[in-house]
């Protein structure tokens, strides 16, 4: 317990991110915690599916495979590792990093969190799992623990444990640990926050960014930077794409405390230096998110190539020589991209692409009956017939749901170095959630004239998916941009420029620290990323097509 900033690193993003990213940062500057982030919604189902072939399995292997390069070098240099590759099998990875650090002769004392796997309590689900907070991780490291796995905490939870466990924080702690939670949020993806997936990123060379660490100070308060020398760059932008990315309220659940988004402030502090404070925090919510994973049944596409002239008319008769097949399908879903150009000097510019997805509990109504019901069209279709590739057999395909468990009825477990197993208490007090108070907007610009022009050209954007919702959060480059910003984009305005989008609930939140807006569209996603209901599952590049758009913008602006 001490006063001394913390230096927590990060490693991973998802799991399958940069394999070199360990030893990287643990050579290129000085850190205290390294994290990594392995988890997603997809993982967990990858997970189960592992865990279904090998109940050994379950947590993210390419973790062991790190530290075996890493183990002695992080052990030399006292830093020590959070990780949530423990999946749906912490107690098997806490295991197995035992018997590689005495296989390498290093002295590292290994701890995990686990009670978060609620499987049982949920009859046919893959996996069912609660987010946990940061407490579980606290208590190992205050044990002396050198390495901690943990099954599904938050992502944030990886740094508020380390800092909580370093600063002696209390369970009331709410404005240190938000900050934490902020900083947390900032780091958890990796080079999300240093450049990379950036809506400007040709300002940058964002060739091989490096991976970001946040210097946490007592307070919560803290600063994004990387090591030296590495590429990308932390800007104000880049942490503010980053802070907006999968957040949907300005109240920010976690389960060790509510976080608000609202109170964030961001100030370059130099060069690859940004600095948050600021930011205030709030007792829990009495409940914790758990995610629950399964298999939704069976799936399979054809991507019929149309190309040249008649492209509608090609389609047409496809959907009809292919409707009798489809009968019996419970879900098909034709999406046609015009993707073509007129006249153009290359074939494959000459082409649209007809995408035909199906879904079906029956693997047999969407299997080779269904693609070779498309290919058997070779001969008898429309001129040019061929398809992006050869049929396929039926995959299975999962869906996530998110279910809410009272905070007292999940068993929070700390496995210490030594072997003792702590029950971690909740935080005991509450509070139910609640909208944040609706901000003023600024004054609007005053009339001029204005030019068509893409939204893109003043305005940044990043999206992704929180289960069937898609989040895209959208921000503005100065004050004159936000100004005009802030009353263009509009709930209606979003629906117009993503027609997608009309027929869903859209919420909108106004974020004027980070001058940023931030929607989310339920349902956009169907029944999660593992479902595949749409083009882009994940909702990614969601924000790049928002800012595509063409808008009537001040010409100040521009």
């Amino acid at each position: 317990m001490t006063a001394a900033p913390l230096r927590v690193g990060n490693a991973s993003g998802f799991y399958g991110d940069r394999l070199t990213a360990m030893r990287e940062m643990l050579t290129g500057g000085g850190l205290d915690v390294l994290t990594g982030d392995y988890l997603a919604e997809l993982t967990m189902l990858i997970l189960g599916r592992d865990r279904l072939k090998d109940p050994r399995l379950g947590y993210a292997r390419t973790y062991l495979r790190q530290l075996e390069d890493c183990l002695g070098l992080a052990h030399d240099r006292g830093v020590k590792l959070v990780a949530n590759a423990g999946g749906l099998n912490p107690a098997g990875l806490a295991d197995a990093v035992r018997e590689l650090a005495d296989r390498l002769g290093v002295p590292a004392r290994v701890a995990h969190v686990e009670g978060d796997d609620l499987t049982a309590r949920y009859p046919g689900v893959l996996a069912a799992n609660a987010y946990l907070g940061g407490a579980g991780i606290t208590a190992c490291l205050r044990a002396g623990a050198d390495v901690v796995v943990t099954g599904r905490v938050t992502d944030a939870a990886l740094v508020t444990g380390a800092a909580a466990a370093h600063f002696g924080w209390a369970p009331d702690d709410h404005d240190a640990l938000a900050g934490a939670v902020v900083a947390g949020h900032v780091l958890e993806c990796g080079t999300q926050a240093t450049g990379g997936n950036y809506a400007f990123f040709t300002e940058h060379d964002v060739t091989r960014p490096g991976f970001p660490l946040a210097e946490i100070a007592a307070d919560g308060s803290s600063v994004i930077t990387k090591h030296p020398g590495t590429g990308g760059a932390v800007t104000v932008g880049t942490v503010t794409a980053q802070l907006l990315y999968e957040t949907g309220p300005a109240r920010y659940l976690g389960p060790d405390v509510t976080a608000r988004l609202d109170t964030v402030r961001l100030t370059q502090d130099g060069p690859d230096r940004v600095r948050i404070d600021g930011v205030r925090g709030e007792a829990p919510p009495p409940t914790l998110k758990a995610g629950l994973s399964r298999l939704g049944g069976w799936r399979n596409e054809t991507v019929f190539v149309l190309t040249g002239l008649d492209i509608d008319a090609k389609a047409a008769l496809v959907k009809e020589q292919l409707a009798p097949a489809l009968a019996r399908v419970k879900d098909v879903r034709w999406t046609l991209a015009r993707t073509d150009h007129a006249d153009a000097p290359v074939q494959e510019e000459a082409s649209a692409l007809l995408r035909l997805a199906v879904r079906d509990p029956d693997a047999d109504a969407v299997g080779r009956v269904f693609s070779g019901a498309g290919i058997e069209l070779a001969l008898a279709s429309y001129p040019g017939f061929h398809v992006t590739a050869p049929p396929g057999k039926a995959s299975p395909y999962g869906v996530f749901e998110a279910a809410y468990v009272p905070q007292a009825d999940v068993p929070h477990l700390a496995v210490l170095p030594d072997g003792r197993r702590v029950a971690v208490p909740p935080p005991g007090v509450y509070r139910d959630p609640e909208p944040a108070p609706e901000p003023a907007l600024p004054e609007p610009l005053p009339p001029g004239p204005t030019r068509r022009a893409p939204l893109g050209a003043v305005a940044g954007a990043r999206s992704g998916d929180k289960g069937g919702d898609a989040n895209l959060g959208v921000w503005a480059r100065n004050e004159a941009a936000w100004r005009w910003l802030a009353h263009e984009l509009t709930v209606g305005r979003l629906r117009e420029l993503l027609p997608e989008t009309a027929a869903l609930t859209v919420v909108r939140q106004v974020l004027p620290n980070l001058r940023a807006l931030n929607f989310t569209v339920e349902g956009l996603l169907g029944e999660g990323v593992a479902s595949q209901a749409r083009f882009d599952p994940q909702a990614k590049a969601l924000g790049e097509w928002l800012r595509c758009r063409y808008v009537e913008i001040p010409e100040e602006l521009l």
